[in-house]
């Protein structure tokens, strides 16, 4: 059922495919206080952010914006004791703060950012969503930072990127799930003279942890790592249940991010209508109104909400497995659970949403020179419990991930068909890095619209049609599943484009 809007986008629970539309809901960025701009060739470390708020008021994390087409900074990753729900815990965190900073670029810029190690394992860093260069000190997978020293990237936002919502995180094969469960991420968001006028811009990163009783990270169980772990508590901005304050007949703008592990996200405003501008940093041709969506690990999207009554929230209801309630998994659920909630009060000058924006082209137009078949499969529970580890039996085509084998070679300037399939009973969300994807169908169900997107849910034992126009770049990088610890222990492949 199709609500309030032209297209809807495709999720599987457990084994049932349902059409949904989408809601969303963000808190304003607020470039005044907190935020740093970085100008010149001047580093800045930052040391305290949203990660220390002991007051539970929802706030934007620090920003560093780019100045004069450059955005240089500095991201140290560190063990970090605060609080959550009321919980002396420790977390891992760039520059003290869960997420990290806000990296605020405009197409053209340069960014040079030098990752500083001060934690216990190796580490690296994924510009996830921008399209940029993978070879190098650029957006490489296969960069290894070791405890306790340093790497300094640099990368060119292409004049090509688009306006919209990206994000960063860990990206060591093996690694990626614990730190990004640890609190290792923080938004990018690429802006431009189109951006949509809005009263006011927040950033929501919604995640997930666990904990045990001393406050440590809770280490995954056999369960976990099979179906993907999801943390007992649910977070915005590193905080349970924060609060805020916005303006009567407000139009907001909020970027959200899915940075849990392995949760699905069934969100719906409440208190206000929200219109969809963007999904994965990419823009919707036609804005409309929305009335609930899904959104996959590592998805993002761009609404702008209309507050309308004076709470105003964002509401999550649990995307079940469908082997909730076997042994080791966590029972705990959520039915239309307020994320956050904004109090409404005063006026604001009225603001109209865009009825038209700029997209990328519809590859539909343009001739395909190959069609590629790429399988996702994973153990059975049989399987599972009688092998002492996973390891090798979470496959795309057969085969483990190794990081000496390229699995898929591409050319440059040209349009592939990738026809995705699903063998297992739970939906994986199947990530590209660098080249975004067109959705052309899922389980046979066509997309007339234009719609791009970075992660694509594939339904339990169905499919998903996409198709790539790889240009500008080669070297090789990844795809995988986003449920970070299938990835981990193999869902994943090297493409090469050349």
């Amino acid at each position: 059922m199709l609500l309030g809007y032209p297209f809807s986008f495709f999720t599987a629970f457990g084994g049932k495919l349902e059409i949904m539309s989408t809601v969303f809901s963000r808190r304003n960025l607020l470039i005044g206080a907190g935020a740093l701009a970085v100008a010149g060739t001047s580093t800045y470390f930052l040391t305290k952010g949203p990660g220390l708020n002991t007051d539970n008021k929802l706030e934007n994390p620090v920003e560093l914006k780019s100045e004069s087409g450059l955005l240089e900074v500095t991201l140290t990753a560190a063990p970090l004791e605060t609080s959550v729900d009321g919980k002396a815990v420790t977390m891992l965190a760039y520059n003290g703060s869960i997420p990290g900073p806000t990296l605020r670029v405009r197409p053209g810029d340069k960014v040079r950012l030098k990752l500083v190690n001060n934690f216990s394992e190796p580490t690296n860093l994924h510009t996830h969503g921008l399209f940029v260069d993978p070879n190098d000190n650029s957006d490489n997978p296969f960069i290894h930072v070791m405890n306790g020293d340093s790497f300094d990237y640099e990368f060119d936002i292409p004049a090509e990127q688009v306006e919209g919502t990206n994000w960063y995180h860990p990206h060591l094969h093996g690694k990626v799930a614990n730190q990004v469960f640890g609190g290792l991420y923080g938004t990018i968001v690429v802006e431009s003279d189109q951006s949509p006028l809005a009263t006011e811009e927040r950033v929501l990163v919604i995640s997930d942890a666990s904990f045990n009783q001393d406050g440590s990270l809770k280490a995954p169980n056999m369960m976990d790592l099979m179906m993907g772990r999801e943390g007992d508590s649910v977070m915005v901005n590193g905080m349970v249940n924060p609060t805020g304050e916005a303006k009567s007949g407000a139009l907001e703008r909020w970027r959200i991010v899915n940075a849990c592990v392995a949760r699905y996200l069934s969100l719906q405003v409440a208190g206000g209508t929200a219109t969809l501008l963007g999904y994965d940093g990419h823009q919707i041709a036609k804005p409309g109104e929305i009335d609930s969506f899904v959104l996959a690990p590592g998805n993002r999207a761009d609404v702008l909400v209309a507050i309308k009554d004076s709470k105003v929230s964002l509401n999550y209801t649990t995307v079940a497995h469908p082997d909730a309630g076997m042994m080791g998994m966590s029972s705990q659920t959520f039915d239309n659970y307020a994320l956050f909630t904004l109090s409404a009060s005063g006026t604001a000058d009225p603001l109209s949403p865009p009825t038209s924006q700029q997209t990328l082209p519809d590859l539909r137009d343009l001739s395909v020179t190959g069609k590629r078949q790429f399988v996702l499969a994973m153990p059975n529970h049989a399987m599972a419990m009688e092998s002492a580890t996973m390891e090798g039996m979470f496959t795309i085509n057969g085969e483990a991930f190794s990081m000496d084998k390229v699995n898929t070679t591409v050319s440059n300037d040209t349009v592939e068909e990738w026809t995705i399939v699903n063998n297992s009973t739970m939906q994986h969300p199947f990530h590209l890095h660098i080249w975004p994807m067109q959705v052309l169908s899922i389980d046979d169900q066509q997309l007339d619209p234009v719609l791009y997107q970075d992660v694509v849910t594939v339904p339990a034992n169905g499919k998903a049609v996409v198709r790539v126009n790889f240009h500008t770049h080669t070297g090789k990088t990844l795809y995988h599943c986003h449920i970070l610890d299938h990835e981990d222990q193999g869902m994943m492949g090297v493409i090469e484009s050349a």
